[in-house]
């Protein structure tokens, strides 16, 4: 089982250090955690500016890495060189020598962000051999909500599916965003409070009423009048409503509801859509309410809707409000 970032922190405060870390992958946020973790907390910080040197791919070479791993620590126990972007540098065949034989008193940590460092590379290989590879998947994004609940859990807080929903649905998949927008949530809240929807309304500024999760919720009960509310709040204000973000969403859930008709067994729906179970009662629903006909016909709207809104077919000047409201009164009807 891969190393969380806490683990991996945990291990790091308990003594548990390796002399080589590889931080990768497409997920910027734990390769970020771990790092600010090694910059911030690792070297004493009276001991910083004699044994942690914070190096940057694209200004240094891994020559110079080398050489600098092989001095000795002055003031600590250990001597850090902490390598951001790392994924700029060449010449990565230079490291497995110095491996076979390294500098027991120096952590080197390589921070390979956006992609993960080619596995069937020597230095890989080697890296994996002598220290701790730390790789972060892109997060699918249907466990985001599920991965809010835990990382508010983590704080000593407590949300609900439906709140961390409205977040994930609102703010998107960037666990950086997220985790900075609940850092707000967490200074105005005594540890063991319940987040709801009200206080992420107020300090995070997602409406509780006029969101992505709550039109997906009034489509799927046929609820027109809360439908058009909430695309009328959408076409008044477009800056922090953006077609662009709100189809894709749509297009996803109609998508499930698809897959939901089409379970054979609905007690294996949760796991199929990935969905929390929570929900599943909105999607029989919403099952109910559409037909597989009219969804096929749906996921047409959306297409066409989509292709306007990028000023393709799009023979007049109809805005994106406008283009929304067709929408959503084709889905309805």
């Amino acid at each position: 089982m891969a190393i969380t970032e806490n683990q991996l922190i945990s291990d790091l405060k308990s003594g548990k250090v390796k002399n080589i870390y590889l931080l990768t992958g497409e997920e910027n946020y734990g390769i970020d955690t771990v790092s600010d973790f090694f910059e911030h907390q690792f070297i004493d910080q009276s001991f910083r500016d004699f044994d942690q040197s914070v190096l940057y791919g694209r200004d240094v070479s891994m020559e110079t890495i080398i050489s600098m791993a092989r001095r000795f620590p002055m003031m600590s126990p250990y001597q850090l060189i902490l390598v951001k972007e790392a994924q700029d540098i060449r010449k990565w065949d230079q490291l497995p020598l110095y491996l076979d034989n390294p500098q027991p008193q120096t952590v080197l940590v390589f921070c390979y962000r956006h992609k993960k460092m080619d596995k069937r590379s020597a230095a890989y290989k080697s890296i994996a051999k002598h220290g701790v590879v730390f790789e972060k998947d892109k997060l699918k994004d249907y466990k985001i909500p599920e991965w809010i609940m835990s990382y508010v859990r983590e704080n000593g807080y407590d949300i609900s599916p439906r709140g961390a929903s409205i977040i994930a649905e609102s703010i998107g998949n960037e666990l950086s965003k997220i985790a900075n927008e609940l850092s707000k949530v967490f200074i105005s809240l005594q540890k063991g409070s319940q987040i709801t929807e009200s206080i992420i309304e107020e300090n995070i500024g997602i409406s509780k009423d006029y969101n992505i999760f709550e039109l997906q919720n009034a489509i799927g009960q046929k609820d027109v009048l809360k439908c058009n509310k909430i695309i009328n709040h959408f076409a008044a204000n477009p800056k922090e409503n953006s077609i662009q973000a709100i189809l894709p969403n749509l297009y996803a859930y109609f998508i499930k509801i698809m897959i939901f008709h089409q379970l054979d067994d609905k007690n294996k729906a949760s796991s199929v859509l990935g969905i929390h179970p929570y929900y599943l009662q909105d999607y029989q629903v919403a099952a109910t309410n559409y037909s597989l006909p009219k969804l096929a016909s749906i996921i047409g709207y959306l297409k066409t809707a989509d292709l306007k809104s990028k000023g393709i077919e799009n023979t007049g000047t109809i805005t994106d409000g406008e283009l929304l409201k067709e929408l959503i009164f084709k889905i309805l009807h």
